[in-house]
Order: C-alpha cells, then sequence, then structure tokens
C-alpha cells in the first residue's frame, strides 16, 4: 500500500508554516478499484485538480507541504471522522465514505460495494489517521522551533455547483469559522492579500473552514489554521479541465504575496 500523504519539503530555511491540500488524491487503494464506477473513477469529479501543483512555490518559501495520495472518494480527509455534518443550511454534504459526487450521482458500480462500518473504520485507520497524526506532528515541530505556527489549508472547486448553492461561487472564499481558528491579524492579512489582485474574496460563505481548520486552529495555543476556497478557473480552463498555466501564474503572484504576509505576521507575534 502506498502512504496517504506526499510530503514536499522546504527547499529553503523552515517557516512555521504548513500547508496541506487534502483533496488532491486521484488514486485508488488496489483492493477497492473494482468497487467503483469505472468511468468515474478515471477522473473523479470532485478532485481539487492540480492544487498541489499551484501551490509549487511554497517549498521555496520554506514551507512545507503535505498533500494527499489518494482520492477523496476513497475517503474524505477534511470532514469529521463520524460524518457528522459541516452545515446544516440544506446543502448537500459528502460524507466522510461518500457514495456520490457532488450532483448526487452514485460513484459505487452497486450498493453491495458502498462502505460497511468495517470498512469505514478500515478506511479511517488506513487513510484518514495517518494524514491527521502528521499534520500534528509537523505542526508541533514548528510550534517547538518558532513558538507558533500557521496551518494554510488549500482547495478548490468548481465555480458552480447547484446542489450547494445555486450562484456561482466567489473567486476565493477565506474560512476560520467565524474567526475561531487564528488570530485576527493572520485573517485581516490574509483577506487583504488575497484581494490586492483583480479577485474577489468572500469570508467565511459559503465555506467556513473544514474539519483540519477547525481541529487543528488553536488560536490560544499559538497555532493558527485558515482555509482557502477557490475557483477553479482561476488556474485551469474554462471547462475545469486542464492546468492553465497563465492563469495559474497569476493566481501564484497573489497566493505569494499572501504567503509572505503570513509568515511576517507569524515573526511579529
Amino acid at each position: 500500500m502506498s502512504a496517504p500523504f506526499v510530503i514536499i519539503p522546504p527547499t529553503a530555511p523552515l517557516v512555521p508554516m504548513i500547508l496541506s491540500v487534502p483533496h488532491c488524491g486521484t488514486a485508488f487503494p488496489e483492493e477497492l478499484r473494482s468497487h467503483f464506477v469505472p468511468e468515474m473513477m478515471q477522473a473523479p469529479d470532485d478532485t481539487d485538480w492540480f492544487v498541489h501543483e499551484l501551490y509549487n512555490f511554497a517549498s521555496e518559501m520554506g514551507i512545507t507541504i503535505i498533500h494527499a495520495y489518494y482520492s477523496r472518494w476513497v475517503i474524505d480527509l477534511n470532514r469529521d471522522p463520524d460524518s457528522k455534518p459541516l452545515y446544516d443550511d440544506g446543502r448537500i454534504i459528502t460524507a466522510l465514505t461518500t457514495t456520490t459526487d457532488f450532483f448526487g450521482k452514485p460513484i459505487y458500480r452497486s450498493p453491495e460495494f458502498e462502505p460497511n462500518v468495517q470498512e469505514i473504520e478500515r478506511r479511517r485507520t488506513l487513510y484518514y489517521t495517518p494524514y491527521h497524526d502528521k499534520i500534528q506532528e509537523l505542526l508541533a515541530e514548528r510550534k517547538a522551533s518558532f513558538g507558533k505556527v500557521l496551518l494554510w489549508d488549500a482547495h478548490s472547486i468548481r465555480h458552480r455547483v447547484p446542489t450547494i448553492q445555486k450562484d456561482v461561487f466567489p473567486d476565493m472564499i477565506l474560512g476560520d469559522n467565524d474567526g475561531q481558528t487564528a488570530r485576527a491579524a493572520f485573517i485581516e492579512s490574509a483577506l487583504k492579500n488575497l484581494s490586492s489582485g483583480s479577485y474577489g474574496v468572500s469570508h467565511n460563505h459559503p465555506f467556513k473552514g473544514g474539519q483540519i481548520t477547525r481541529s487543528f486552529g488553536h488560536p490560544a495555543a499559538n497555532v493558527h489554521a485558515l482555509q482557502l476556497e477557490m475557483n477553479k478557473i482561476l488556474y485551469m480552463d474554462d471547462q475545469e479541465v486542464h492546468f492553465h498555466p497563465e492563469r495559474a501564474d497569476r493566481m501564484r503572484k497573489v497566493l505569494h504575496k499572501t504567503f509572505k504576509a503570513m509568515i511576517d505576521t507569524l515573526d511579529q507575534l
């Protein structure tokens, strides 16, 4: 079995910042490949395509990157481990081990292949817990070295998903669970710098941050966490299929500026 995560170490002196990309994985464990609809498994629709590539500059800033290896259809690393809903506003919410995509289409060949309680626990042990444990380890290492640390959880989404909301999504959505996962200085700086380009930025709507942001962000302990959701067409083509180098480079400039501001804010704490 392959490790459920990939670590990209920094190529510059360490800074107290960790980057997580939990939904970019596309692999399926060999023992599960026959369970999923083959055509859907070839390109799982809910993948945060290329996000780890978009943020490839982060290692050059001294940031350690951790990203998923397996598809979120195997297990969703950004959901509550007991599948408690993150929102209660009527939107579709895929579970820890979802049986449908965001549009409600079944992803398993038949109901008999859908994971039961024992299978969910097996996947949680093999794929979910190691990812979260590794984040905890990385955060603890940085806090031990610097006395503080920031976790940035990176995501992307189709520009329109009617089962979540009727309208087109904003360009970017910064999530901090209504100010609970990071000190105000980080939130204000992130919003200011993300808005410095030609992009629109929403705050905590329609996404407040998922399980990773909510579980690891403890500002009182100097462990801060922010989630950034972004519209896929900011760095992909209009069909949201292919990586778009020119769009990605424009987006990287804003992200790099924002990360520089985050590191500066950490230095001032």
